[in-house]
């Protein structure tokens, strides 16, 4: 009887472990930027960097935990540390009293901005610097039908929270 458990071919199995080291690099010097230049984590940068994309300045907080894929909890206590810095505001959301909508302050942008050249300096330096402009064009067309089925699940927002056992 032929073994029928799912594997990895030699050249999916090293694509995998290369797209994983890469991606564990580039976040250990990318956080290390953010801390060293504004004291913000990965996650808190994410979060300041969305806000301040959006017209408006503001997302509602489920929105926000989707984009970033990191958890509900996570992202309120995120949220908090960034309100006690005076970089966002929590508020209800207008549309629906049980939402949170996080807006970026003027310190918010200020922070951001700070950051945002390092910021780029290291992601064009370790990701891009020794890819070709046709490579990166590539790797974008690679990732984008990647990124998009592993979005087609709803997102984590829309499953129901757990609440405890049940008898």
């Amino acid at each position: 009887m032929a073994d029928s458990s799912p594997s990895l071919d030699p050249v999916e199995l090293g694509a995998y472990f290369d797209l994983i080291e890469v991606t564990s690099l580039l976040r250990h010097a990318v956080e290390q930027q953010l801390r060293e230049a504004g004291e913000l984590s990965y996650v808190q940068f994410q979060l300041l960097a969305r806000l301040g994309d959006a017209p408006s300045g503001s997302h509602r907080m489920t929105d926000l935990a989707d984009g970033v894929v990191y958890s509900r909890s996570g992202l309120t206590y995120q949220a908090g540390l960034l309100e006690k810095a005076g970089l966002v505001i929590r508020t209800p959301s207008p549309d629906d009293e049980r939402s949170t909508t996080v807006t970026i302050t003027e310190a918010g942008r200020e922070r951001l901005a700070a950051v945002l050249p390092g910021h780029i300096e290291v992601v064009k330096g370790l990701l891009f610097e020794p890819l070709s402009r046709d490579d990166v064009t590539a790797l974008a067309g690679l990732l984008a039908p990647v990124r998009e089925h592993m979005r087609a699940t709803p997102p984590r927002s829309a499953a129901p929270r757990r609440r405890g056992k049940v008898s």
